[in-house]
């Protein structure tokens, strides 16, 4: 490929790798402003996109805003006007002697036709920009005061000549500013920088563009920044959206297939009723779901392929993923493999370990031996392996995984270090996969030694499929819905102020005295200086003393030492602890059966995602749950306060939806798709103006016409897609492409 992408390009590369992009011509401290924004190159500034149009066609003059007042048309106006008089910032007197200062500028502007009154409040800085003789563009709401027309605060920008083209007369962008560097500079900025730009080359075959009934990119790029006419705005944001999503999906897709033609895998025999996979499922103390049942199947078409599996399981709270990473690792142990499964934390890792010990114990026994020829009437050998794992037993275990005598070592990132070696590694699976960094998961990979094992990715977070295909587009997808059956349902409820706090505590009692369990989740671990919330550790002291005196009250946190977390966590798994004080550290992974209760304090600081991971913690047994959403917001203000109206939709979206993947749809419209992007951790193209909620369809056209190229192009050779080759090395990173297996 890479005598193909090296062709020069004809025009400039919007999308060009950074040491290929063209330097902003803009010096001093305008270009010093720009920088901090960010923009430092022509492509930076050319994406830079605007939040917004105004149709400043429709200017009026001030005759035009009487007439139209007359007829009570007072709604937004635009004027261009020259300031006639402006007054000195003066104090309006407060009856209030505690009241802030307040203050006044009045003046008036006027054109040819007349003169209309100005007021500003509290913009004393208004002085400073305008003077008598400056001509601007005035933009608000007419009102009439004392029978005399007026604008009362209206914005403004301001006209230098008068005559610059892109100020006058337009449909005007309206850009993401900063303190330096305002819409109006950057607009002029804009201007200068299209002006000198000959033209943007185009990637997409013009046949291809023809079909797709696209404007080319030079077309959309400079209409988007100044559009003659509004509608042509919903035509260039098409084409560039359409960009932005079409190179990342051409990416993902050409990642996959290379890993598909390329490497090497590990082809494990296809499961039958009496091999260990299948004898493990038949043993479960459940019956699988239709989901679970589905996704084991494509795990083992997969993982009998020639090339390596790479897959995600996502799936709702308490939906199984565990049951099916095990199947995936019995499927490489039948086959005579080692099995390798990396969870975050010490705490998930020591959970899984718990699990699939307990899980294998009912399937094959307590006796562990080596399981030779994959016999079933052998259980598989399983090892722990953490950072605080003592070196004596380290060693042990490393001895054991490297001579093959150990079938599933679980872990935390202690197993991807240069000391573990396995013997034949078959199968690797990562938990809450967004946690590791693409080098990370690289490195696990590394440890096969007679072809690529299969990866199998896990995540708890439940993605909406379309941003699931966007993000993870390398990987195949296999999603739970289903929850098992005999799951009791969670009751959720908001607790706002003391005397609702205090009925949760008394939930709890009840709960502790029918034999049960509680959860109370705190957002941080100690107090904290700068806000006022409620700790773990002084709120655990509280409660034992003043709260339950007459409980016992545990708690677990991040930063305590590993033995002392999985002191606490068995104190509780054992019913030693009614209560358990926490900071997310148990947000996913634990599964205590016997606990009812989750109280989350300051609930309106997590994610709804987060929240809904945290509400899993409970209803895993046979007992009806409760979550209880506490917040010291006084909830009946949410109509006055814009802080406390956003809380509340949050809460009650949380309460009102067991869907973890509705709440996480909501979580993302909220919280922006940054987060997820962020923590894709393996190069991903930025997205400036596709939304993945908001252009589900034309993800899947991007993702199918990727396909179609690279079905009829797979190293994309041909001469009308060496364009299209260059601009994907660009936008992906050349070792995201070529290491196909860090995915």
């Amino acid at each position: 490929m890479q005598d193909v992408v090296a062709a020069p390009p004809k025009g400039l590369e919007l999308f060009a790798a950074p040491r290929r992009r063209a330097p902003l011509a803009i010096g001093g401290r305008r270009g010093e402003a720009l920088r901090k924004m960010g923009l430092s190159s022509v492509q930076d500034l050319l994406q830079h996109y605007p939040r917004r149009h105004v149709d400043r066609t429709q200017l009026r003059t001030v005759a035009e805003l009487r007439e139209a007042a007359a007829v009570g048309d007072t709604g937004e106006v635009q004027v261009h006007a020259r300031v006639l008089d402006l007054g000195r910032p003066f104090e309006i007197p407060n009856k209030n002697r505690k009241a802030k200062r307040r203050t006044m500028i009045k003046g008036a502007i006027g054109d040819e036709t007349g003169r209309i009154g100005v007021t500003w409040f509290n913009q004393d800085w208004v002085g400073r920009a305008l003077r008598p003789g400056t001509e601007a563009f005035f933009y608000g709401r007419l009102s009439d005061f004392r029978g005399k027309l007026q604008m009362t605060a209206p914005r403004f920008e301001l006209i230098r000549n008068g005559t610059e083209p892109f100020n006058v007369g337009r449909i005007i962008p309206i850009y993401p500013a900063s303190a330096d560097f305002s819409s109006d500079q950057l607009r002029r900025a804009m201007w200068e920088t299209l002006e000198a730009v000959d033209l943007i080359m185009d990637p997409l075959p013009p046949a291809l563009r023809t079909r797709l009934r696209l404007m080319t990119r030079d077309e959309a790029v400079r209409i988007i920044h100044f559009p003659d006419v509004k509608e042509n705005v919903l035509a260039a944001r098409r084409r560039l959206v359409f960009d932005e999503l079409f190179t990342l999906q051409l990416g993902l897709v050409y990642r996959k297939r290379k890993l598909e033609r390329t490497v090497q895998g590990i082809p494990h025999p296809l499961p039958h009723a009496d091999s260990v996979a299948e004898v493990f499922i038949s043993q479960l103390p459940f019956e699988l779901t239709e989901d679970q049942r589905r996704a084991c199947d494509e795990v083992a078409h997969d993982m009998h392929m020639t090339y390596p599996m790479h897959r995600l399981v996502e799936g709702e709270v308490g939906s199984g993923k565990t049951v099916v990473a095990l199947y995936a690792c019995l499927l490489a142990i039948g086959g005579g493999r080692q099995a390798a499964f990396m969870a975050p934390t010490e705490v998930l890792a020591e959970q899984h370990h718990l699990t699939v010990s307990e899980l294998l114990d009912r399937a094959f026994g307590a006796d562990e031996a080596r399981n030779l020829f994959a016999s079933i009437s052998r259980r598989p050998v399983v090892r722990l392996l953490t950072g605080s794992t003592p070196a004596a037993e380290r060693e042990k275990i490393l001895a054991e995984v490297a001579a093959g005598g150990v079938d599933l070592l679980l872990g935390t990132h202690a197993l991807i270090q240069e000391t573990v070696e396995f013997k034949h590694l078959g199968v690797a699976v990562v938990d809450e996969q967004h946690r590791f960094g693409v080098h990370q998961r690289k490195r696990l990979r590394e440890k096969g030694v007679t072809g690529e094992p299969d990866i199998l990715v896990m995540t708890a977070t439940a993605i909406p499929r379309t941003l699931a295909v966007t993000v993870y587009g390398d990987l195949d997808l296999s999603i739970l819905r289903e929850l098992p059956k005999g799951r009791q349902p969670i009751t959720t409820s908001i607790a706002s102020g003391e005397q609702q706090r205090e009925r949760a505590y008394d939930l709890i009692r009840g709960e502790v005295a029918r034999g049960r369990q509680a959860f109370i989740v705190y957002a941080l671990r100690d107090e904290s200086d700068k806000v006022e919330l409620r700790s773990a550790k002084g709120e655990a002291a509280r409660l034992a003393k003043e709260v339950f005196p007459d409980l016992t009250v545990g708690l677990v946190h991040g930063d305590m030492k590993s033995v002392e977390k999985e002191d606490a966590m068995t104190a509780f798994r054992n019913g030693e602890t009614d209560v358990l004080v926490a900071t997310t550290v148990i947000e996913v992974g634990v599964d205590i059966p016997n606990a009812t209760v989750m109280l989350i304090e300051d609930a309106e600081r997590f994610g709804l995602a987060q929240l809904h991971q945290l509400r899993g913690r409970v209803g895993r047994g046979g007992h009806p749950s409760h979550c209880i959403l506490a917040t010291d917001l006084d909830l009946s203000l949410a109509s006055e306060q814009e802080n406390v109206a956003v809380a509340h939709r949050r809460l009650t979206a949380v309460a009102a939806s067991a869907d973890g993947f509705r709440l996480a749809e909501a979580d993302l419209e909220s919280r922006g798709e940054g987060q997820l992007f962020g923590a894709r951790q393996s190069g991903m193209p930025e997205l400036k103006l596709a939304r993945v909620l908001q252009h589900r369809d034309e993800i899947q056209d991007a993702r199918a016409l990727a396909e179609e190229v690279l079905d009829a192009d797979p190293e994309l050779r041909a001469y009308e897609h060496m364009a299209l080759a260059r601009e994907m090395r660009d936008r992906f990173p050349e070792e995201s492409l070529d290491v196909v297996q860090s995915g």
